[in-house]
């Protein structure tokens, strides 16, 4: 049996070397209350499935999640209506265009390639909506329970900000009921959108929560099996495949594990039977993944031997 790394001196190193890379990304503007965040902030959480955490730099910090949030509706989903109905509606595969395209979704008729992207994740909040009366709720629920954090919350001033300005989405919303696959009205989808993408949550609370998608839907603490282990490698190869959008293969090729990032400077990976990692770094790449977080995961995955591949 092969000895585990110790973890936390290798993350405490990571935030060290990494340092030289902050000032080469930009800190996301387009959404004025994610703008005001400081560049230079790191934090790297990581969760074992034996139960064990490590963590350095902010990771107690919460941070708007942005498109992590996307996992979270997706699992809501895939537990609420059957499968094949959601799957008829969002396709599953990478997108090789930006996260927020309209020209894809034009060419292939109103059906998002991926649940990912945010046409995709749009598609996958209206279907929670058709079967729940009160879904943030419900999906905050959920949340919570699995980072076991009460406290976490929605950014009130995040998601009034991306409602004032989520001129894009709002574009894309409406070109999806054009196409008949919105099923609500444009404007209660986006608000239901807008609220996810603003939860707020620290590097520590979403590798807590994502530990299940590495321990074949466990949680470790409880020995709740909280996902199917089929569900689990589906949404693990969709977030290897579609989590960074068009960047995806790059990331895989650094990095080498399924992951989903958000343009507040979150990156949640998993390391399938071992660990699930998350690491915030605010400054973004042109592709709108974190710069440095990339390279902290990039340097866990080269020291400690462990990919998928």
């Amino acid at each position: 049996m092969s000895k585990r790394p110790d973890i936390q001196s290798l993350i405490d190193e990571i935030a060290e070397a990494v340092k030289p890379e902050f000032g080469k990304g930009k800190v996301a503007d387009y959404i004025p209350a994610l703008a005001r965040i400081p560049g230079d902030r790191f934090a790297m959480a990581v969760c074992a499935v034996d139960g064990s955490e490590w963590r350095t730099g902010e990771a107690l910090r919460s941070f708007s999640i942005q498109s992590i949030s996307k996992v979270f509706t997706l699992l809501l989903a895939l537990e609420t209506i059957p499968p094949d109905e959601l799957w008829e509606r969002v396709g599953r595969e990478p997108s090789g265009t930006p996260f927020n395209s309209l020209m894809q979704l034009e060419n292939e008729r109103g059906i998002p390639r991926n649940p990912f992207i945010n046409s995709g994740a749009i598609v996958v909040t209206d279907a929670i909506a058709a079967h729940s009366a009160s879904p943030v709720p419900h999906l905050m629920n959920m949340v919570r329970k699995l980072a076991g954090n009460p406290g976490i919350i929605i950014d009130e001033e995040v998601a009034r900000s991306e409602e004032d300005h989520g001129h894009r989405n709002a574009a894309i919303a409406h070109f999806l009921k054009s196409h008949g696959n919105l099923r609500a009205e444009a404007h209660r989808v986006l608000h239901l959108y807008f609220r996810q993408c603003a939860i707020a949550m620290s590097a520590m609370d979403l590798a807590r929560a994502f530990l299940p998608l590495a321990n074949e839907g466990v949680v470790p603490s409880s020995g709740e099996q909280r996902f199917p282990a089929l569900r689990v490698k589906r949404v693990n190869s969709l977030l290897l495949t579609c989590g960074l959008y068009d960047g995806v293969g790059n990331f895989a090729f650094r990095v080498g594990i399924p992951a989903k990032s958000g343009v507040g400077g979150g990156i949640v990976g998993i390391i399938p039977g071992k660990y699930s990692i998350c690491v915030w770094s605010p400054e973004l790449d042109e592709l709108g993944n974190s710069h440095v977080g990339t390279a902290a995961l990039e340097l866990f995955t080269r020291k400690t031997g462990l990919s998928i591949f």
